[in-house]
């Protein structure tokens, strides 16, 4: 039991949690989200946790994307310097949620306003179907803020919010067998005040809402026999849905912050490099993109010189010798430095648009930010790499999977649990974003390291400061982010959040004639080209084989689809409105269960669980599939009566889910 004598604060973490929409609906159709730095979500009810990796975790049997639900904790601060986490066991606690989803009633998304010269002002949206500064809270979307309190509460509905008189459902509250507070947000329902009202472009559509929200956690702590206490508070994001888990950005939403904190001083900026913590992560999440772009895995994926699954590889970058100097120094040499003044280095890496992509489409000299660059802290330590002056770390025994929660000492949990939901969200480009873009970065949005200014009382935040916003009241003292209050930080997203999604895609989309699918967007969350489940499914049927099959399996395993090829109409417009219905159809990249030996690849990522009316697409049910496995049958002895036996063996496939004649497209 807790000492309550002894407590010297209470506080609730995560200081930011990340909740995810999706349509299962099912009550337990859900996974808690990462509360371990690059670790995996959880499945629900597990003792101890239980990583949901596979598809089965993600989605239902029927093909509905699971809810991602954010957990919230309350540590005691002890008078020692301790940490305890207090429980339904040792204390009543009386959880208390505001949020709201303050898109449509904001202004337009043009581009970060905190980019110098190049920021731009921005008009309200909406502000021709309700000019009137009186009626526009009727597209402010403000549940009633509600409580819950005691282990395995019943659900509380957040559902009385309005977007033009119409009801709209932004998730609910939940408590599991400890008291913990589970928040669940809405099931991607976007809709427009008309019904024929059609999305036109990618972040600023009028008359159209969506369900993501956000808002500050509170909690009020009783022990036996003392008053209540408050709570530190802490805060909570819904955001899309992670199309990719597992897979990170190589720059994180925690990177960016970080950066404010550094410059705060709040944390220490590091002066010491250790390989294994901060140089083997980059290269890695490098790597990990080859599983959502085509250019990416050409660049850095399996097989390339930079490919962190291959230990040779690993051991090179782990190599501090003056023998290795030169090479360490070409890779330095090949990554944008993060404040560099002169003009865009296309060639560079990160391959992925920056903040200023609008400048990327115009004409040379393009700024260094119309492509992303990787922070000031991972810079500097990839300039001590190349000098050798860091700790060569790196043992090919050593696991590099991330902890159990549960094993964690306390005052470890809750350092993780500051930086494990941002680590999950993309730190860039900020065009807008998605999960939560650029205002991170207004240091006066901050009270301390990853602690919002959380405003008092609960009134949701500020919408109106005149007909048009100005970078420096938007930036500056009691403007919009000079403090945090519900619908803050989602409202410069887009609206809806799925003509975001699909309209921030690969350069292939925007460059016909470009020779690889790169630069792109938010390939770890939205992704642009994917291994395809088929060719996943022939490279492991034939790759046992050994020599006669390796060049056949190496173009299973090489080729890539269109992850929005589900989704595609006959023209942008066409394609904007089927994601706003369709999103939950498209597939999901994840790695498979026991794939074979064979498959020497590391971390192999496949897309799966691809739906067309909540009914699952079987590619082996596809001629060109069966004309394939015809063809690699004869690797192996085989007879007519074979070949006879397998063709009356096959399932008849159903029509495709979208067909176009020749002139439609």
């Amino acid at each position: 039991m807790i000492d309550a004598n002894a407590i010297s604060e209470l506080k609730i973490y995560p200081p930011i949690g990340i909740a995810r929409v999706g349509n299962a609906q099912g009550a337990d159709d859900y996974v808690i989200g990462p509360e371990v730095i690059g670790g995996a979500p959880t499945l629900p009810g597990a003792t101890p946790e239980q990583p949901a990796r596979y598809v089965d975790d993600f989605r239902t049997a029927s093909g509905e994307i699971k809810r991602q639900a954010a957990r919230f904790r309350i540590y005691a601060h002890m008078k020692d310097g301790s940490v305890q986490e207090v429980t339904a066991a040792s204390a009543k606690i009386e959880w208390r949620v505001v949020v709201a989803n303050l898109k449509a009633g904001w202004y337009d998304f043009n581009q970060a306003m905190d980019l110098g010269p190049l920021s731009k002002k921005a008009l309200q949206r909406n502000r021709e179907l309700v000019p009137a500064p009186e009626s526009r809270s009727r597209l402010d979307i403000t549940p009633t803020p509600r409580s819950i309190a005691g282990p395995n509460a019943a659900p509380v509905r957040l559902d009385d919010g309005a977007f033009w008189g119409s009801p709209v459902y932004l998730g609910e509250l939940r408590t599991d067998s400890d008291g913990r507070l589970i928040f669940l947000g809405g099931q991607g329902v976007s809709r427009p005040f008309r019904t024929a009202t059609r999305p036109l472009t990618f972040a600023n559509n009028p008359g159209w809402h969506d369900d993501v929200c956000d808002g500050p956690v509170r909690a009020k702590v009783t022990f036996p026999g003392r008053k209540p206490i408050d709570a530190e508070p802490g805060y909570v994001c819904v955001t899309p849905p992670n199309y990719a888990p597992g897979l990170f950005g190589i720059v994180t939403i925690d990177d960016v912050v970080r950066e404010v904190f550094y410059d705060k001083a709040w944390i220490s900026r590091p002066t010491k490099t250790f390989f294994t913590a901060d140089v083997l992560p980059l290269f890695q999440r490098l790597t990990g993109l080859q599983w959502v772009n085509h250019g990416l895995f050409i660049l850095h994926g399996f097989g390339s010189a930079l490919d962190a699954g291959n230990p040779e590889v690993i051991a090179k970058l782990n190599d501090g010798s003056s023998a290795n100097a030169a090479w360490r120094k070409i890779v330095l040499a090949v990554f944008r430095d993060t404040e560099s003044a002169t003009p865009l280095v296309e060639d560079q890496i990160p391959q992925i648009f920056g903040d200023a992509v609008d400048e990327f489409f115009g004409n040379p000299p393009k700024p260094a930010n119309s492509l992303l660059a990787v922070t000031k802290a991972h810079y500097a330590h990839l300039q001590r790499w190349a000098d050798g002056e860091f700790v060569s770390d790196w043992s090919p025994a050593a696991s590099t999977q991330p902890p159990s929660f549960s094993t964690l000492a306390p005052e470890a949990q809750i350092e993780h649990l500051e930086r494990a939901p941002l680590h999950d969200c993309l730190g860039g480009p900020f065009h807008p974003a998605m999960e939560i873009t650029w205002v991170v970065r207004i240091p006066l949005l901050w009270k301390s390291a990853y602690r919002l200014n959380v405003l008092t009382g609960e009134d949701p935040a500020k919408q109106d400061f005149g007909d048009e916003l100005t970078p420096a009241v938007c930036t500056g003292a009691d403007g919009p982010y000079d403090g945090a209050a519900a619908g803050c930080l989602t409202r410069f997203l887009g609206v809806p959040w799925q003509t975001d999604h699909t309209s921030c895609n690969s350069a292939a989309d925007y460059f016909p004639s470009t020779f690889l699918s790169m630069p792109t967007f938010w390939g770890p969350r939205a992704p642009d080209q994917v291994l395809g489940d088929g060719n996943y499914l022939r490279a492991a049927a034939i790759s046992h084989r050994g020599p006669p099959t390796q060049l056949q399996t190496l173009k299973h395993l090489m080729h890539r689809v269109d992850w929005l090829r589900d989704i595609r109409g006959t023209d942008y417009f066409d394609r904007l409105s089927k994601m706003i219905t369709e999103w939950a159809d498209l597939g999901m990249v994840l790695p498979v269960k026991s794939p074979p030996d064979s498959l020497r690849v590391q971390d192999l990522r496949v897309e799966q669980g691809r739906s067309d009316k909540g009914a699952m697409i079987d590619v082996t049910t596809d001629a060109k599939f069966h004309a394939v496995e015809d063809i690699e049958s004869l690797f192996a002895p085989q007879t007519m009566a074979g070949l006879s036996q397998r063709r009356a063996e096959r399932t008849t496939a159903p029509p495709p889910k979208r067909s176009y004649r020749q002139g439609e497209i």
